[in-house]
């Protein structure tokens, strides 16, 4: 009995583990650099990303891919073996940047494809020049052959788990992960970026691999580096996508004991209430109370590269940056709420769905360039993690720490305000209706600057001020024609004015 008991306690250990990001400090939001170069995203730690508070950085996958006609986005998820070259740069540069963003307190974690290999094509030719017989199912690089692999099949019942899980996505050919070979070539992959530094890993796909074999997969994974500062015994950051939205035979609870699970319904429902089709008053309970995932279980996003183009789940609700207002009100809600681990998206910009990264005609990844007066970036790159109202709700956040929502206040309609204890107060305006009115805020007496529309500078802010009594009241001023619909303060020398 004893020694189930040291057994219960040790794989409680390892999940609970594995559902950390290891951030430094209190730091809590990561951002995804959809196709950035690895050189850039050092860059971008050190610049920006450190200073401003982000936590982490999930890269796009890191290994060799097969090269398509016009080079689109999706080419990344389609394995052609593990060496560590892709668009991004090798393994070199790759080591150079985790070891730069990691001296700045930037974790990173890699996007994992180790569902499937590419779909039928030829010639199959990859980024670090390996070649494959698709049509074989053989890999010499890897090496894979056709043992390796699910016999062909295609998914057309959903509500058939071992469809799910042993036949083909969208043509792609399924490995087994069954197989030791398998495995093995799975964990040495993976373990070969952890013992560079990487925090973790996002598991892309993982609805389509059955949990147990992903159990024994995760358990095999190295320890975090202690040469690269994690504390012994640190388990790997696990987040998986399972899209789950109900009505299918694979739930999203199946996987929660492995690691975290991206919790697409989030983003969905979020998206639908921004758009105005629900008031926001029915975000009080917002959390389990939605038939959400438990917040320690929850990596949550507004949306991500799939569905932001229309794929995956979600359709006409996600919100993107192509309707800005309502993003940047939907993520202030996002970051402000305690509600899981979060993780914004940074996009380039695009009209057709398949279209790849700003490139050169040779299919260089061409690097965002940053506008020296603004910080925003240009030449095809949005950058809305550098978007002023998102950037500085990060910084709320952290201000924020695990204090519980307070004060909350709705007009019954679509404005609703809510502190986070005595740490931060934020008020949303997604009404025809002006907000104009005293509210509690929770925070101590002073002035502070609006987040959402200014900073402080040598004590004096750019944007609105709000001024908290000493009852922590204040007079919120928020019009329905506001440009963000948001109002933000918090007790940090970001906003807080000193008298």
């Amino acid at each position: 009995m004893f020694t189930l008991t040291i057994k219960i306690c040790l794989l409680l250990y390892v999940v609970e583990g594995q559902k950390n990001p290891h951030y430094k400090d209190d730091r809590d939001t990561m951002v995804h650099l959809f196709e950035w170069k690895f050189q850039d995203i050092a860059d971008e730690c050190e610049r920006f990303l450190g200073p401003m508070g982000y936590g982490g950085v999930q890269v796009s996958p890191i290994n060799e891919n097969l090269i398509l006609p016009n080079r689109p986005w999706y080419e990344r998820y389609q394995p052609l073996s593990f060496k560590i070259k892709s668009r991004s740069g090798d393994e070199s540069s790759f080591a150079n940047m985790v070891k730069r963003c990691n001296a700045v307190d930037v974790r990173i974690y890699v996007d994992i494809v180790v569902n499937h290999m590419t779909a039928d094509v030829s010639p199959a030719i990859g980024t670090a020049g390996s070649t494959a017989n698709t049509s074989k199912r053989s890999y010499p690089a890897v090496p894979y052959s056709i043992m390796d692999f699910h016999p062909i099949c295609a998914i057309n019942n959903y509500n058939d788990a071992t469809e799910v899980r042993n036949c083909e996505l969208s043509g792609l050919h399924d490995l087994d992960q069954s197989r030791e070979h398998v495995r093995n070539t799975i964990v040495n992959f993976i373990n070969s970026f952890i013992d560079l530094g990487v925090a973790g890993i996002r598991v892309d796909a993982a609805k389509h691999m059955w949990p147990e074999d992903l159990k024994v997969i995760y358990s095999r994974l190295n320890n975090l580096s202690v040469a690269h500062g994690f504390p012994a015994q640190s388990r790997p950051f696990i987040y998986q996508e399972v899209i789950d939205l109900g009505g299918e035979a694979i739930k999203k609870q199946e996987y929660t004991q492995l690691g975290r699970v991206i919790e697409f319904t989030f983003g969905i429902v979020l998206g639908n209430i921004f758009r105005g089709n629900e008031p926001l008053k029915y975000l009080k309970n917002w959390g389990n109370g939605w038939g959400l995932l438990d917040s320690g279980d929850a990596l949550v996003m507004i949306d991500n590269h799939d569905n932001q183009r229309g794929h995956g789940a979600g359709g006409a609700t996600i919100l993107t940056y192509k309707v800005p207002k309502q993003y940047k009100m939907a993520t202030a809600f996002e970051l402000a709420h305690p509600y899981g681990t979060t993780r914004v998206m940074s996009s380039f910009y695009f009209d057709d769905p398949s279209i790849g990264p700003p490139a050169y005609k040779n299919g260089t990844i061409i690097s965002p360039e940053i506008d020296s007066k603004t910080g925003a970036c240009k030449n095809g790159w949005v950058c809305e993690h550098r978007w002023p109202q998102i950037r500085k709700m990060v910084l709320f956040r952290m201000v924020a720490k695990n204090d519980p929502i307070k004060n909350w206040w709705d007009n019954d309609d679509d404005q609703i305000a809510f502190s986070r204890g005595s740490n931060a107060f934020i008020a949303l305006n997604n009404d025809d209706d002006d907000l104009r009115r005293n509210l509690t805020t929770g925070l101590p007496a002073g002035r502070y600057c609006d987040v959402i529309t200014g900073e402080v500078e040598n004590n004096k802010c750019t944007g609105k001020i709000v001024h908290v009594d000493k009852d922590g009241i204040a007079f919120i001023d928020l019009p329905a024609n506001a440009e963000d619909g948001v109002i933000a303060i918090h007790i940090g020398r970001q906003s807080l004015l000193q008298s």
